[in-house]
């Protein structure tokens, strides 16, 4: 019985821009659907490790296109895993993917930017819209008996059919039938022949085609129904580099990670000696959209002696390399290993070890070679990446080598440094590497804490990504260099403060103490202490905790994510600037109310400079506005 459904509403959008914003590159549908073919090729492989029954009717893997001048129709058949009724529906009628909703906020209405973003998103089935204008789809599931197989037809315009046929085959036919303006190029055998050459060389899966038309001595042209592979069949990795072209890589990454776009590198390896294993694994130029996900898909492949394992297999790499693509194909791992099992592999933590250490190396190479290239790669990943300084104990020293951050000694915060330059700049007698975490830039740039820092021209890191609170926690020293954040624990310049500055300091807590004293009353217990500083040159006040207490930042970073009854309230320390004209009125003030006012105006602009929240704002005003117009309070 035929049944007829309508397409996921993100299917239809989805349908018109793959038709319009591909338009020009519109070969890129039989690579497209080709891959799709090897993908389920490889998937029977791996189901067959446990029931080899799977492959007794048709044991011979293979993709086969076929072109059919007279039903203007292009058939790309493989004798894969197949899908049964509901799987089709599934696969081809919904899109059941993370970040479906930031992909189409995304999309800008420009046709080659939002090809990468559709590229980038990964649906390479409904590129076949692009030259056909009817596509069927008949499949039957490996291990399922002829009569359960289901064809699917889809004009392209907003709905598909689905009904149960007979298929004497397992596997897979997609038939394209073609524009009427796409039929002459396309049903050419000669065309056909060149795309598979240019984009599925690479496939590990032979690609068969009707042999070419040959001449009789008489000129009469004698046909064949015989089949030959038009491609290398030969698994990419397995090969010489040598005898790779940088094109062939190319293609390959967009075969592995269902990308229109290009690579930005890539590291071909082979090790050999206790483990044996091969690996290509690449970086992508653009993140995938999933990148944040609470389960980010993995996009490492795993192979064991050139038999398909699974995808996404997140052992292989580590939370923080998530977004690397590519293989591995390992000679010493059981063919008929499973998930489970990989999860206590010792042998699968050797690879893993190494492969981060190869992935490391081509990260480190790009950005002491490639400094542009790096650059685009940090502004990309560059915050996953450092997630591995708290993830990823035994490489944290090389993590941290290779992240950037903005930082005083530049104009904007599109420009960032690195851990080591900033040590290569350090001041005579500075022993430490001072930062400061805000919510944004511009926070961080103005913060009151920088004030002293500016003026004897020490460098101060300004770090305003959600992860940095988490690398500052596990990255403690850098280089020997301690990490200090300029918002905690008391001041201390080290070598950097003479002897004169220190005895003025001393004078100026035993000058103020009166003034302190005073300030502490008015405020009660909303600090935990008040005391004079010498880290204010401009600003009144500033609240700073303990040294190892939780930042003010982070803790409203954690407020603001639900989690505000789970944390301390340590109370912070109000630090003054006993030169500031506020502070000298407190100071001369003889009207303790008046005092008590000033001390709370002062208190609440110290919270609001640094991104804090006014319990009561309404009040603040009222305050600030009485005391400005100087009237009772």
């Amino acid at each position: 019985m035929k049944q007829t459904h309508a397409f996921q509403t993100e299917v239809k959008q989805l349908l018109h821009l793959m038709i319009h914003s591909l338009y020009s590159n519109k070969e890129i549908f039989l690579r497209e659907l080709v891959s799709n073919a090897a993908d389920a090729v490889d998937k029977l492989r791996f189901e067959a490790l446990n029931d080899n029954s799977l492959l007794a009717d048709d044991p011979e893997l293979n993709i086969i296109i076929t072109a059919n001048p007279d039903d203007k129709t292009i058939t790309i058949s493989d004798n894969g895993i197949g899908m049964n009724e509901a799987e089709i529906i599934d696969h081809l009628g919904t899109i059941a993917k993370s970040g479906t909703k930031k992909f189409f906020e995304q999309l800008t209405g420009d046709a080659q930017k939002d090809a990468h973003l559709i590229g980038q998103f990964g649906v390479g089935f409904y590129s076949a819209f692009i030259v056909a204008d009817q596509v069927t789809v008949e499949s039957r599931r490996a291990g399922q008996p002829e009569n359960q197989a289901v064809r699917w037809i889809s004009k392209g315009d907003g709905e598909f059919t689905v009904e149960t046929i007979n298929k004497s085959k397992r596997g897979t036919d997609v038939i394209l039938h073609l524009k009427e303006e796409e039929q002459n190029n396309l049903l050419s055998d000669w065309t056909l022949r060149r795309i598979v050459k240019t984009y599925s060389d690479h496939i590990a899966v032979p690609i068969l085609m009707k042999k070419a038309p040959e001449y009789n001595e008489d000129g009469s042209v004698k046909t064949s129904d015989e089949l030959e592979a038009v491609n290398r069949a030969q698994a990419l990795w397995t090969l010489p580099k040598n005898d790779i072209t940088p094109e062939q890589y190319q293609e390959f990454y967009r075969h592995v990670a269902h990308d229109f776009d290009e690579a930005r590198t890539w590291t071909h390896f082979k090790v050999e000696g206790r483990q044996e294993y091969t690996g290509l694994l690449y970086v992508p130029k653009r993140a995938p959209f999933d990148l944040y996900e609470r389960d980010p898909k993995h996009g490492v492949k795993l192979y064991v002696k050139r038999v398909f394992i699974m995808d996404d297999a997140k052992k292989l790499m580590p939370l923080y390399l998530r977004w690397v693509q590519g293989v591995i194909d390992s000679n010493d791992l059981p063919l008929n290993v499973s998930r489970e099992i990989l999860q206590e592999s010792k042998d699968l933590d050797a690879i893993r070890a190494g492969s981060v250490k190869k992935v490391l190396s081509l990260l480190e190479d790009m950005q002491k070679n490639k400094p542009e290239e790096y650059a685009a790669f940090w502004k990309t990943f560059g915050n996953t990446l450092k997630e591995g300084i708290a993830e990823d104990f035994a490489n944290k020293e090389r993590i941290a080598s290779l992240c950037y951050f903005a930082s005083t000694h530049q104009d904007n915060e599109t420009q960032s440094v690195s851990l080591a330059d900033y040590v290569s700049r350090m001041k005579d007698g500075q022993d430490k590497i001072y930062y400061i975490t805000a919510d944004n830039y511009a926070a961080a740039k103005n913060s009151p804490h920088l004030e002293i820092f500016q003026k004897k021209g020490v460098e101060v890191l300004l770090l305003t990504d959600r992860v940095d609170e988490w690398v500052t926690s596990t990255l403690t020293e850098f280089d020997g260099k301690k990490l200090v954040s300029v918002a905690k624990g008391t001041l201390d310049l080290g070598n950097m403060a003479d002897e004169a500055e220190k005895a003025e300091q001393k004078q100026a807590e035993e000058d103020n103490q009166n003034v302190v004293e005073i300030i502490k009353k008015a405020l009660g217990d909303t600090v935990s202490d008040v005391r004079v500083t010498t880290r204010l040159t401009e600003s009144p006040a500033c609240l700073v905790v303990g040294e190892h207490e939780m930042s003010q930042h982070l803790a409203r970073m954690l407020e603001a994510a639900g989690a505000g009854n789970q944390i301390p309230h340590n109370k912070p320390v109000l630090e003054i600037n006993p030169s500031h004209l506020l502070i000298q009125k407190i100071k001369s003030e003889s009207d303790e109310t008046q005092q008590n006012q000033w001390a709370k105006l002062v208190y609440d602009q110290a919270l609001l400079s640094e991104g804090g929240k006014l319990d009561n704002p309404a009040e603040f005003v009222k305050r600030m506005n009485q005391l400005i117009l100087n009237t009772p309070v």
